[in-house]
């Protein structure tokens, strides 16, 4: 048990404040707070060390952030999820408004399917989900969404918006 404490102790801080970027709630994020940790210890044999653990407990975070939005429909800005979908880190900041139009402007060019994948993601669905519904194979939904993701940020890039 020490060595979960220790974990929390270390990570408490980021978690919370990376909770509260996403919440703009000092309550509800800890409560978040809390249950991520009760979520790691509760799998902590799962974790399969493919990546860091600071990066296992922010994926854990995330998923109760989510989880909390379907089961309590907490209001949630599109552009909160925008941020999540786009960001390859959790220190990213806050995405300019201009920006979110410009992404969203982006989007409307793809096709449905495509569309359709980036929603889903954005949602926090796992990729077999989307794979299940849009009637793909599983990575061909990680391949668009990538090659998506990609797309976006190098539009982005070429217009000085990143």
């Amino acid at each position: 048990m020490k060595e979960i404490e220790k974990l929390y102790m270390f990570y408490r801080d980021d978690i919370y404040r990376y909770l509260l970027s996403l919440t703009r709630n000092p309550v509800l994020s800890e409560d978040l707070l809390s249950e991520t940790f009760i979520n790691a210890i509760t799998s902590i044999q799962r974790f399969k060390g493919q990546s860091s653990i600071k990066t296992w407990l922010f994926g854990i975070a995330r998923n109760i952030w989510l989880q909390n939005i379907q089961k309590d429909r907490y209001t949630v800005e599109y552009c909160d999820l925008l941020r999540l979908y786009i960001s390859d880190s959790v220190d990213e900041r806050l995405v300019s408004i201009e920006k979110l139009d410009r992404i969203k402007r982006l989007l409307s060019q793809k096709d449905r399917r495509t569309q359709q994948i980036v929603g889903m993601r954005i949602q926090g669905y796992s990729f077999a989900e989307i794979a299940e519904r849009v009637g793909i194979r599983e990575n061909s939904a990680r391949v668009i969404d990538f090659r998506t993701k990609r797309w976006i940020k190098d539009m982005l890039d070429e217009e000085g918006l990143s």
